[in-house]
């Protein structure tokens, strides 16, 4: 799990190290396609999720927690909202999951839930946390 936190910790810096003045945030590159603004939007809603997904494998399992991106990107107007804001909200999401995962139950890291919209697909905390890295690094990319 050390090695999970320590690639979310420089997940975190190294976005706010970037030029955030100069990427173009609402530019959509089609009518279907996000902005890099609602990328960050879907990331908020990610750690929203998994966050709940963590702290609930600490004394639960087996449970559904799924949502519906586009829809939630949608409803929560990303696209309107203020950039500097959402960095902010993403950033401390973020801080609280590494929070939550460096004091983490050891025997509660192999507890499982369920996070697939269709089929049962039961994953450990453990697989959770370094999927959730990696979904992170592959939307970055997307934004710089």
């Amino acid at each position: 799990m050390e090695d999970t936190i320590g690639q979310l910790n420089s997940v975190i810096d190294d976005l706010l190290k970037t030029d955030l003045k100069s990427i173009n945030w609402s530019y959509k590159p089609a009518p279907d396609k996000w902005s890099k603004k609602e990328i960050i939007g879907h990331l908020i809603d990610s750690a929203q999720i998994n966050l709940q997904r963590f702290v609930r494998c600490t004394y639960e399992e087996n449970f559904k927690l799924v949502y519906e991106q586009v829809a939630w990107v949608e409803a929560q107007r990303y696209q309107e909202a203020h950039i500097y804001e959402l960095l902010d909200l993403w950033r401390l999401l973020n801080l609280q999951i590494i929070c939550v995962l460096k004091s983490y139950p050891a025997n509660r890291l192999q507890a499982k839930c369920d996070n697939s919209k269709t089929t049962v697909s039961l994953h450990t905390v453990e697989w959770l946390a370094q999927d959730y890295v990696q979904h992170l690094k592959h939307h970055l990319k997307q934004v710089y």
